[in-house]
């Protein structure tokens, strides 16, 4: 088992907390975005730094990803090729996407897409507080515990 984070977007402390949880429970965490990212020092902590470009960071994961393994992600088309590829994937605000959820949540996010295109304002989501963070440590202790038995 993997993580995967698709780090240009990943706040700060959600990659601290991916750091503690990979030596804690000793899994392979690799960042993946289009600049450099320093990584504490663990020969389970990687950065890959991938082309700029429109979702090459996404399309690296994509391919390298396997079956169960878990992807860190704000970007919803990519978390439903995680899906349709047998990963996990959750967001920074500790919300599992699923089969049953993504559909769904694409949707919307074209819809949002479409309006702001066509000149509404739709504002951006909520700034991440204390409860998001929690949110997402309990999420990844959950999938943790479950995938490590």
């Amino acid at each position: 088992m993997h993580i995967w984070v698709d780090a240009d977007a990943c706040p700060k402390v959600i990659k601290e907390i991916l750091f503690r949880a990979s030596d804690r429970k000793q899994v392979p965490v690799t960042l993946v975005a289009n600049q450099f990212l320093s990584t504490p020092p663990s020969p389970l902590i990687n950065a890959v730094q991938v082309p700029q470009g429109f979702d090459v960071a996404d399309n690296h994961i994509v391919e390298k990803m396997a079956p169960g393994d878990l992807v860190v992600t704000q970007d919803i088309p990519l978390a439903s090729e995680v899906i349709d590829n047998q990963g996990v994937a959750i967001n920074p605000r500790g919300e599992l996407y699923t089969p049953e959820n993504i559909r769904q949540r694409l949707s919307m996010r074209d819809f949002m897409e479409t309006l702001r295109s066509s000149g509404v304002e739709t504002g951006g989501p909520a700034a991440f507080s204390q409860a998001d963070r929690q949110a997402f440590a309990n999420a990844l202790d959950r999938f943790l515990a479950k995938r490590l038995k």
